[in-house]
């Protein structure tokens, strides 16, 4: 192996440390019984968490793009250790979710500047093969995440699925070695605070407008949300060194990816949030088992991450999107059906297509991002592809959840788990054919 792949395992070793955070939602059971919490209120496990690193990447990414990435990605590493041992002391579920937001900050530096410091690393000509083997192993963390949660969960509790990946940080962080990280940005290049405040501002409060959909602050939060986003337009278009060109959502299609990007994030994130409660309610499984079978979720992402790149040299990066957020929809519907008695080879089945076809929707989704946005801009490009992830997963952690807690106030889980993915599948069936229109439309 040469010192180059050596590096870009290490980059990658440093990016599982998010992905293996989903060993904590094979923890919510147990931290739901330790502080004596309602099911709904373990989604402020998950929006402290990924709020603050999705208002704060591309705000970050800017950063490392200006300063440099390896030097902000370093400081992700370090940062992250002491949050993730802080999070495993928490005596209280306020001061977890203060940790979490700590959390979310090394999370932050970390995802803004690992694409780009990946593919700096190698020559323009392997972007998409760099792009797969870090999809792979940022996979490979989420499929690592739900296993080693539950059996940490099992033998110490829920703290275990944070003090574990303390290591991780350390050991990423002293793999990385000496890379030379010097500041792109020409001389008086500033950088942009007010677009910054106005883009945490709108992020911020839409995530808080979700959450608070059925009731009166709703509507205010969403007006703030929107005043604040319109703020940012307007800054990012006279600002002479803006965070994100904004020109670049102009291009055909651009938008759209970027929009599917949230909506196929939220369909597939159903499956971290419900799944864990129906395998241990409805077929009484241990955290163990269960974190077992949730791999499976992420497993087919490890086979799309380098398998994707093949794919990427004879079928274009837009028609692979389209794909794989169908196949996601296909398995989604299949975990509609199940009920007690489903046989565990159909439950491995359902996670692995979904899993499949998110891993190959990620890696042409990021490829088309970063051939998209200028290189020397590469820390927004792979913030982008995570605010738009991430803006998903923090959707479905109040919508999906909010559909779920509905329609199980009647009692019948079984019931309201169906109709929960039947309505992830169709949004995810619609998002892979608005994709293919586009795409066939283009071709007109």
């Amino acid at each position: 192996m040469t010192h180059s792949s050596l590096r870009q395992m290490a980059v990658g070793l440093g990016a599982t440390l998010v992905w293996l955070d989903f060993a904590v939602n094979v923890a919510f059971p147990d931290i739901v019984q330790s502080f004596a919490l309602a099911i709904g209120d373990v989604q402020w496990v998950v929006i402290a968490y990924v709020l603050t690193y999705t208002s704060l990447m591309l705000i970050v990414g800017r950063l490392g793009d200006m300063l440099g990435h390896a030097r902000v990605f370093r400081l992700g590493l370090l940062w992250s250790a002491g949050a993730l041992l802080l999070c495993a002391l928490a005596p209280s579920f306020p001061l977890l979710l203060l940790c979490r937001f700590l959390q979310g900050i090394g999370a932050a530096l970390i995802l803004s500047c690992g694409p780009a410091l990946a593919t700096r690393l190698e020559s323009e000509e392997r972007r998409s093969r760099v792009l797969g083997v870090y999809t792979m192993m940022m996979a490979a963390g989420a499929t690592l995440g739900p296993v080693l949660g539950g059996v940490l969960t099992a033998k110490w509790g829920w703290p275990a699925v944070f003090w574990f990946r303390v290591p991780v940080a350390l050991a990423a962080l002293a793999a990385l070695g000496p890379i030379s990280s010097p500041p792109r940005s020409a001389a008086g290049e500033r950088f942009d605070t007010a677009g910054a405040l106005l883009l945490v501002a709108a992020l911020v409060a839409f995530v808080l407008a979700l959450n608070r959909i059925s009731g009166i602050a709703a509507w205010p939060l969403a007006l703030l949300s929107l005043a604040a986003l319109a703020g940012f337009i307007r800054q990012e278009l006279r600002a002479p060194a803006p965070i994100i060109d904004l020109r670049v959502f102009r291009l055909p299609g651009f938008a759209l990816v970027n929009a599917a990007s949230v909506l196929t994030n939220l369909a597939a994130f159903a499956v971290w949030l419900l799944v864990p409660f129906y395998l241990l309610e409805a077929r009484g499984l241990s955290f163990a088992d269960s974190g077992l079978l949730l791999a499976a979720a992420s497993l087919g992402a490890i086979v799309a991450g380098p398998g994707g790149a093949t794919l990427t040299r004879w079928i274009a990066s837009s028609r692979l999107a389209a794909i794989g957020v169908a196949m996601v929809g296909a398995g989604l519907a299949l975990i509609a059906f199940w009920d007690r008695g489903t046989a565990t080879a159909a439950l491995l089945a359902a996670l692995l297509l979904q899993g499949l076809g998110l891993g190959v929707f990620q890696l042409a989704y990021l490829d088309i991002v970063t051939a998209t946005i200028a290189r020397e801009a590469r820390g927004v490009a792979g913030s982008l592809a995570m605010v738009t992830r991430t803006l998903g997963t923090v959707s479905a952690a109040t919508i999906v959840m909010l559909l779920f807690r509905h329609l199980a106030a009647t009692g019948d889980f079984l019931a309201a788990f169906g109709a929960s993915f039947t309505f992830a599948a169709v949004l995810a069936f619609a998002t892979a054919a608005l994709l293919a229109s586009h795409r066939r439309q283009g071709r007109r």
